[in-house]
């Protein structure tokens, strides 16, 4: 663009005016740098581009002309072309550190916002709307609270089944603990995420969960075996797990008073989705191998450190985590130490030093997440292994035929043996 066709400003056009009134002598050069607010040295520099190019000679150098910076339109087409067939779904920050990783380019979080709504490809950002309520602050040690969730979702989107995320995020820090895939959600996914959690950290103080039937068991009648054992039906298998590792469990009324986890599940619906489709995961198998490695970069670039370095967390039990987090069930042991478990027989494995229970106790019979049967005695777990059961003679229904009856002979002094008096004989002649 030439130096004719630029349009000056107004700010430019009162620079032209208030030099034009000094040149012709109607200023001094100390007006002209108060009314323009610049020095006077300044002052005389634009006299001296006013003599040598007109009026044009004020406006910038720069204008009309391409900035130096800026982005060539092949690399535009290029970052464009690639979030429609690669990164599709991404928002920006995600979109520019994808570029960065697996292309090699580096852009701004704002200049790929810029190319992506110039080309139509994602909306303008919304206002964010005000917060309802107060957030709670985070816990000041790690290992005081950890949340616990689950997310279904479609983390595969159309390769694969529909997964559930479960979940564990340590309030402090906003570390994941721990995560696993499972088809539902279940009490093995929960049960596989505290064990890991647990071995990597140690045990926390308080565990924040919602109010699902695997935390807290619906109110009821006793079951059988809790009647047998004598035992009120207060907690369930995950909660006697927490009590007997003695953590705090805390139960949340609503989604948002655990929002650390809930705003989890939606960074990782925004972004984990797209790490998984760049891996081409298609099955949960896959998607619980990559995960370890995703939840480590997550963590990297999201966690942060607390305000006190101290960890809260206390050692684990002597007592392996399987037999703490398993099925406990109440079921009478017979003469051959056996029992029934699910419609089989099983017994205590033939170990030294196994005890020996009285025949019609009620004993303790504790099930892994595996289908590993326990039979717990003070303290202790005895591996239990199937058996067939005891036969027993059904009963017979065919009667039995009666044998006959023995002759009976009266005895002496039987009515029978007496002779008829006259008057008896005559009595039984007229009723005759």
């Amino acid at each position: 663009m030439s130096k004719e066709q630029i349009t000056l400003t107004k700010n430019e056009l009162k620079r032209v005016m208030v030099i034009e009134k000094w040149i012709d002598g109607h200023l001094t050069e100390q007006d002209v740098a108060r009314n323009l607010g610049i020095s006077v040295r300044q002052a005389y520099r634009l006299k001296a581009k006013y003599l040598h190019g007109g009026a044009q000679a004020i406006a910038h150098g720069n204008r009309g002309r391409k900035p130096a910076h800026t982005l060539a339109d092949s690399l535009k087409q290029r970052v464009m072309l690639l979030y429609q067939e690669r990164y599709f779904g991404s928002n920006a920050t995600h979109f520019a550190e994808l570029l960065a990783e697996h292309e090699n380019i580096h852009l701004s979080v704002s200049s790929v916002r810029r190319i992506l709504l110039e080309g139509g490809l994602r909306p303008a950002r919304l206002r964010r709307r005000p917060k309802a309520h107060r957030p709670r602050p985070r816990k000041p040690q790690a290992g005081m609270l950890w949340q616990i969730d689950a997310s279904p979702y479609a983390w595969l989107e159309d390769r694969g089944p529909m997964l559930t995320l479960h979940g564990i995020i340590d309030d402090a820090t906003g570390e994941v603990v721990a995560a696993t895939f499972r088809p539902t959600e279940t009490l093995e996914g929960y049960v596989t995420v505290m064990i890991e959690g647990l071995r990597r950290k140690g045990v926390p103080l308080a565990l924040y969960s919602d109010q699902h039937s695997i935390f807290h068991p619906p109110k009821g009648k006793p079951t059988l075996e809790q009647e047998l054992a004598g035992e009120p039906p207060s907690l369930s298998t995950f909660g006697q797990a927490l009590a007997d590792l003695g953590i705090t469990h805390i139960e949340a009324l609503s989604p948002q008073a655990k929002g650390r986890i809930e705003r989890l599940w939606q960074t990782f619906q925004d972004r984990l989705v797209i790490e998984l489709r760049l891996r081409n995961v298609c099955t949960m198998e896959e998607a619980n191998r990559v995960l370890p490695e995703l939840i480590a970069k997550h963590n990297r670039q999201f966690a942060v450190a607390p305000q006190n370095a101290e960890p809260a967390y206390r050692p684990l039990p002597e007592t392996p985590l399987e037999h703490i987090f398993a099925r406990r069930q109440y079921r009478r042991i017979s003469g051959g130490q056996t029992f029934s478990w699910k419609g089989k027989c099983y017994m205590p494995k033939p170990v030294p030093g196994v005890p020996r229970w009285e025949a019609k106790s009620v004993v303790e019979v504790r099930v892994g997440m595996d289908g590993q049967v326990w039979l717990w005695d003070q303290g202790r777990a005895w591996p239990c292994v199937e058996t067939q059961a005891t036969q027993t003679p059904a009963p017979t229904t065919a009667k039995k035929e009666a044998a006959p009856a023995s002759p009976r002979k009266p005895a002496a002094n039987h009515p029978w043996r007496k002779p008829f008096s006259s008057k008896q004989l005559q009595r039984s002649t007229a009723s005759g």
